[in-house]
């Protein structure tokens, strides 16, 4: 990766750094003691201004999500599931409540914490694929690891980096394209792309809003795939916002959302 190229990754690394950091990641790589949630929501409320006046997205969200399991976020449109995922993903904090990572509290953090949270633990594939338009589908996969590490520790494990890279790119089905750019791809290929992004890092939890909802049937059940087999075969643990009952219907558990709240079937 030339440096002209990792001009951009560079500057995100500024805030992710150690020191501070180390007891909250001592806290969140211990093992989750079994049957407890390793992900959960707590009396969630979030509300914004439109105008003079206040509207309530989520109205005391409370639900768990447990190790391996795959879980589908489902409601009608704007009904908050996004808002829900990005708050679980602490992208946005809640108004009230409190959002805990395998008995952490993490809606609160501060922001290079957040970072931290994001980049070692929790995946995050989005509908839109936002992959970097200069770099190859290979070097995008690699960008967490070198917006993780310093300069000098990232290129001295770039091989191993790479391998594990490809390996990725294999797993989603991309191997052949990991020269590509973005714009040399298509819609399933970014996708494909972000996921093997997403894993790079070995998270412990896959936060999806809608990867298949940019895609059409055919090449949305291929994605589908993907994050069943990630699921079974390695237990990995997923949360996945749909609007789609069909691809709903392949999670261990379903979420719904009707007027900002859980219903309670």
């Amino acid at each position: 990766m030339t440096d002209k190229k990792s001009t951009t990754i560079r500057r995100k690394k500024r805030s992710v750094v150690s020191g501070p950091h180390v007891r909250f990641q001592q806290q969140a790589s211990s093992a989750t003691p079994p049957g407890k949630p390793i992900l959960s929501a707590h009396k969630l409320v979030k509300t914004y201004a439109k105008g003079k006046h206040e509207v309530k997205v989520l109205q005391g969200v409370d639900f768990e999500i447990r190790p391996g399991q795959f879980t589908a976020i489902v409601g009608q449109s704007g009904s908050g599931k996004s808002t829900l995922l990005h708050l679980l993903a602490t992208l946005d904090a809640p108004c009230e409540g409190e959002v805990h990572f395998k008995n952490n509290r993490i809606d609160h953090l501060p922001s290079a914490q957040r970072d931290v949270l994001r980049n070692k633990y929790l995946g995050m594939v989005f509908q839109f694929y936002h992959l970097l338009p200069e770099l190859s589908a290979l070097e995008n996969v690699m960008v967490p690891l070198m917006i993780a590490e310093s300069t000098w520790r990232y290129w001295r494990h770039r091989r191993k980096h790479q391998e594990r890279a490809m390996d990725l790119l294999r797993q989603v089905g991309l191997a052949e394209r990991a020269s590509h750019k973005p714009r040399e791809l298509s819609g399933g290929e970014m996708q494909r792309a972000a996921i093997a992004r997403a894993l790079i890092a070995q998270p412990e939890v896959l936060l999806a809003d809608e990867p298949t909802g940019n895609l059409d049937t055919r090449i949305g059940r291929e994605i589908m795939e993907i994050l069943c087999s990630l699921n079974a075969k390695q237990n990995l643990t997923i949360v996945m916002v749909t609007h789609d009952n069909s691809i709903a219907a392949l999670a261990d558990q379903t979420v719904r959302l009707v007027d900002g709240q859980v219903e309670r079937l």
